[in-house]
Formats: structure tokens, C-alpha cells, sequence
């Protein structure tokens, strides 16, 4: 049975949206200062000319949170395995108001959309984002801005944006950000190198009598890391799994994949599919892989667990960032959110200034305190190269401290680092404490190595490093109108969100809370419980040069910790039996 879910307001946005309004001084009101600008263009978009003045516009504004550390503090503290709150996750209203702004914040910016006959809807259960949506006229008015049309390239495509925007001189240190205004849409080309595949001839020769000699199967992994065929038995236990871009999961794909690759499960093993933003998994559209992919090894892998396929649609226009948000906002309304998240989907880091970047991060923080494994693909794209530089580009979301991030390894017995596997150090974020002492392990390590000339100086030595941690992503077989091979960190991001969510399912055969964000945890308790990978490196020509980072004993940014293995992970859990 196929569900279908949509975005709801709560009860609480509609008591956020009446708050009783501040009166702004009417001389506050008009008195403008500059709160965002950007002096050129990003590359490809080109000043087309003033946007029509009738046009709507859908505004986000970002409300400054009383306690912007509240929720962090939070997570680390039910997250981190030596705190005497660990596992203690906060309920959806605990978390919310961690989150939440100051209500005078929402007093001031009321009484200043009020007064230009304007209103605003909270979008989250925190109330810290709203949505206006207003006409191009009045948003010129309102911000004092000039918003014109873009266009990008030769794809056709085109953005309603503003260089600069002002706010009033009285809602400063009430409004964080208004978005989409001077943030563009991400390039298609970055979306399609991080959000479909890349395929690739498989470096390794297989050991013949491995079930993986013939290509990645479920029976392949479940070899590799012991990943237990037993179903789950918990019906609260849930895994959610991102689709974007139309990369639709069809439905006799999945029958006919689990007959060929999963012949002890029921083949009418089915998920179900939440829709946002204007989503769907129509079945008539052609297969373009990702979406069979990510179903089909989550379904395929953590058997009988309840996987929700979240369609996420998106108008190129209004940014990468609604995507990304919107289901988060989505998620973090449900009182009981599923435990695992995976994302076969993110772009460069650079990609996005980092006011948005950690307000979305800052999200992920609160959903992880409330008890929920957010995991991403590293991305296929090596240490990234940046455009007219000699400086390597990390991604985003894997820069993120409070999401793990997962790399990509290849071959069979042993596992050595696949070549695309993203990886690297942000330059928005320094490495949390969590992994402080792995990262300065293998910067040393680094310093040593031959590689040492070509890497350092590209990386910002003390950025948050990614990937945490591995699985493998070369040649998964998978089922649209017959065998496809497909290479990848999407494959490897669902492959240990399923590791996670069958070892979710035990704990809750116990009694026990889910694991919630796992980072801390992976670099104290469960580093030992992981397969080490320490061959292998990640390859990318960067502006003529091959380059990229070497698999090493220990933490490393291609395989972060290693590859799961189910059993030793019950040991450190004290669920072996």
C-alpha cells in the first residue's frame, strides 16, 4: 500500500502568525540599511532585465533563534555516548523550542509586513522561518531591491533574484536572512554530478567464489558486512529515503529486483511514498536510476523495516535550498519522524553562503537531537575542484558537522577506497570535537606521504573533515527494464542506512532508544567495530593535475573510518547474542 503524505500546517504556526504586533516607529520603518549584497554573478547567469512588476515571488524569512547554540548543545549532549543524557532524545516540542526566536523577532517583523498590508506563514514547528509571498512591486517596496530576471546559460533556464536587499534599521538582530534574494540556483551541471551517477569500469578483480564476483547484490553486501537477512520485527522502525530531480522508484522495478536478488523476501514488499513541493513517483515516467537504486537497496537490505520513499519537487528557480528545507521542516513536524534519513543528493559547498548553509545544518541538529540518523552520500566527485582555482571544493551537505557523511569503496576482500569518492575539509565549519583527534592523525599521516605536495595547501587544514565513514559503491545491480550496473555514494549511503536501521530495530527489540546522530559514537565506541580501509585514494584531474586523497590506517577523507560489519557493531551496542 502506497501512502501519500503532504505538508500540513500546525496549529502552532497559526498562533506564531497572530502574535500580537510591536508597533515599529514609522521613521524605523522606512529607514533601510543593506542586509545582503553580492557584487558579480555567478558563472553563467546573465542580467536579462527587470522582472515583471505583477510577478509573485514565495519569500523565506529567517528569524533570528533566541538561543542560536540551544539546539547543538542539545545534540551533543543525548548524542555523546560519555554524557549522562545520551540516547535521552528530545520530543518534537522540546526540540522546537530550543529552536525557537524570540517573540519579540516575530512581534517586529509582524508589525512590519502589517504595516504594508502584508502576512507571513511560520513554516516550521519552531517558527523560525516564514513565508511571504508577495509581488515583485511590493518586494521591491519592501526591501528596497531591484528584482530582475536571470537567465543561465544556453538550458532555457531562468531566476527572479536581487543583488542587494535592505531591512528595516529596527529588525536588525531580529532577521537573520530573507531568501530566494541574492543566493542563485545551483547549476544543473553540479546537480547531475551529484545527484546521478557516474559509471565506471571496476578497478579490483573479484575473489570467484565470493557472492560478490559477480557484481554488488544484496547477498554481495550482506557477505561483506554481515548484515543479518533476518526481517525486523519493530513496526515504529522507519527509514526514510530522499528523492529529487524526478528520479522516480517504480514499484514493479522493486518486485522484480527482489525476486532476482531477495528471492527469501516477499516480492510484494512495497514502501510507501510521502510527496512534497509538488513531488510524485509517477510510474509511467522512464527509469533514470537514482530513485530505483536508493529503493531498492534500502527495502532490499533492511528487511521488513518500513522505508518511505520522500519525493521532493522542486522548481529550478526558487533554489536548491527549498528542497533541502522543505523536507526537513516536513520531518521535524511529524511527532514521530522515522529514525534513518539517507540523501543520495547535495552540490559544492561554495554553492551557498554560509548563513543559509547553517540554517539548514542547524535544522539537521534538531532533527538528529530528536532521535533521527541523518546520513548523506559524500558525492562522486573526488576532493572537488574549483572553478579558476587550485582549491579543492567540499560538498555540501557532507560539510555539515551534525549529518554523517558517507564515502565509497570498491572491490572485494579487501575493500580499497573508490576513486570518485568525495571527500575533504569544509571551509565554513572546523572540526567538531567528535573527530578532532582522527583528522590531526591523518594530517600527520599526510604530511609524510608522497601526496603531501599536491594536496596541502588546497584544504583548509582545520575544516570539519567528511566523509565518517564507507560502503561500497561500485558496480550495484539494479532493476529497470532489465540489469543496470551503476557506481556510486548513493549506492553506498542507503547501503549503511540500512546497517543503521536493522541495528535500530534490535535496540527496540530491547526496549531501547534508536542511535540517533551517530558521529560521536562512530569516532569513540564503534571506530573499532568498522572495517579499517587503508588502500586505495580519490582521483580527479583539477585543472590539468590528477589529484586527491590517500586511504590510510585510521580516519581518512575518501573512507572516513571504514565500511560497517554488522555483528561487531551488536558487540559495542551489548546486543550480540
Amino acid at each position: 500500500m502506497v501512502v501519500y503524505t503532504r505538508l500540513l500546517a500546525l496549529s502552532l504556526f497559526s498562533s506564531l502568525a497572530v502574535a500580537t504586533p510591536l508597533a515599529l516607529p514609522k521613521h524605523l520603518s522606512s529607514d533601510l540599511l543593506i542586509h545582503e549584497t553580492r557584487d558579480v554573478l555567478p558563472s553563467g547567469f546573465s542580467l536579462a532585465g527587470p522582472a515583471p512588476a505583477d510577478t509573485t515571488l514565495k519569500l523565506r524569512i529567517a528569524l533570528s533563534q533566541k538561543s542560536p547554540d540551544a539546539v547543538v548543545d542539545a545534540l551533543y549532549s543525548v548524542s555523546d555516548p560519555t554524557s549522562g543524557k545520551y540516547g535521552q532524545h528530545l520530543s518534537k516540542d522540546e526540540a522546537a523550542q530550543l529552536a525557537a526566536p524570540n517573540p519579540e523577532s516575530v512581534s517586529a517583523v509582524n508589525s512590519w509586513l502589517s504595516e504594508h498590508g502584508l502576512s507571513a506563514t511560520p513554516l516550521t514547528p519552531a517558527g523560525d522561518w516564514l513565508e511571504l509571498q508577495v509581488n515583485v512591486s511590493k518586494a521591491n517596496t519592501l526591501l528596497g531591491a531591484n528584482f530582475s530576471v536571470f537567465n543561465y546559460g544556453s538550458y532555457g533556464k531562468a531566476a527572479i533574484r536581487t543583488l542587494a536587499y535592505s531591512i528595516p534599521a529596527g529588525l536588525k538582530g531580529h532577521v537573520d536572512l530573507i531568501h530566494p534574494t541574492t543566493t542563485f540556483p545551483e547549476p544543473i551541471a553540479s546537480n547531475v554530478q551529484l545527484g546521478k551517477r557516474s559509471f565506471h569500469e571496476p578497478v579490483l578483480s573479484r575473489a570467484s567464489s565470493s557472492k560478490c564476483a559477480n557484481g554488488t547484490t544484496p547477498a554481495c553486501l550482506q557477505e561483506l558486512y554481515n548484515i543479518p537477512t533476518t526481517p525486523a520485527s519493530v513496526s515504529s522502525n522507519k527509514l526514510a529515503v530522499t528523492g529529487r530531480f524526478g528520479n522516480n522508484a517504480h514499484y514493479s522495478f522493486l518486485q522484480e529486483f527482489l525476486k532476482q536478488y531477495r528471492p527469501d523476501m516477499d516480492p510484494s514488499t512495497n514502501f510507501t511514498v510521502t510527496l512534497l513541493d509538488g513531488g510524485n513517483n509517477d510510474q509511467d515516467q522512464p527509469s533514470v536510476s537514482e530513485g530505483e537504486l536508493d529503493i531498492q537497496y534500502t527495502v532490499g537490505l533492511a528487511t521488513n523495516v518500513l522505508v518511505d520513499y520522500v519525493m521532493v519537487g522542486i522548481k529550478w528557480q526558487d533554489g536548491a535550498l527549498e528542497g533541502y528545507l522543505d523536507e526537513i521542516n516536513y520531518l521535524l513536524s511529524l511527532d514521530d519522524p522515522p529514525q534513518v534519513l539517507t540523501t543520495s543528493y547535495g552540490m559544492s559547498e561554495d554553492s551557498l553562503p554560509f548563513n543559509l548553509t547553517d540554517k539548514l545544518c542547524k535544522a539537521y541538529a534538531q532533527l538528529g537531537a530528536r532521535g533521527v540518523s541523518i546520513l548523506f552520500a559524500a558525492g562522486d566527485s573526488g576532493v572537488g575542484c574549483q572553478e579558476n582555482s587550485t582549491s579543492f571544493a567540499p560538498t555540501f551537505p557532507s560539510n555539515c558537522p551534525y549529518v554523517t557523511s558517507v564515502g565509497g569503496t570498491q572491490g572485494y576482500a579487501p575493500e580499497e577506497a573508490w576513486e570518485g569518492s568525495s571527500g575533504g575539509f569544509s571551509n565554513y565549519y572546523p572540526a567538531p570535537s567528535y573527530q578532532t583527534s582522527a583528522v590531526a592523525s591523518y594530517l600527520t599521516q599526510l604530511s609524510a606521504s608522497s601526496r603531501a605536495n599536491s594536496t596541502l595547501g588546497r584544504f583548509n587544514e582545520s575544516g570539519r573533515g567528511f566523509p565518517d565513514v564507507s560502503s561500497k559503491a561500485d558496480n550495484f545491480l539494479v532493476w529497470e527494464n532489465g540489469t543496470a550496473s551503476l557506481y556510486g555514494t548513493s549506492a553506498a549511503s542507503p547501503t549503511f542506512a540500512s546497517v543503521i536501521a536493522l541495528l535500530n530495530d534490535r535496540l527496540a527489540q530491547k526496549g531501547k532508544n534508536p542511535l540517533g546522530f551517530l558521529n560521536p559514537w562512530l569516532y569513540s565506541n564503534a571506530a573499532g567495530a568498522l572495517n579499517d580501509v587503508t588502500e586505495g585514494k580519490s582521483d580527479i584531474e583539477c585543472n590539468g593535475e590528477n589529484v586527491g586523497f590517500e586511504a590510510v590506517k585510521g580516519w581518512d577523507p575518501v573512507t572516513g573510518l571504514g565500511t560497517p560489519d554488522f555483528n561487531r557493531l551488536l558487540d559495542v551496542l551489548g546486543l550480540s547474542e
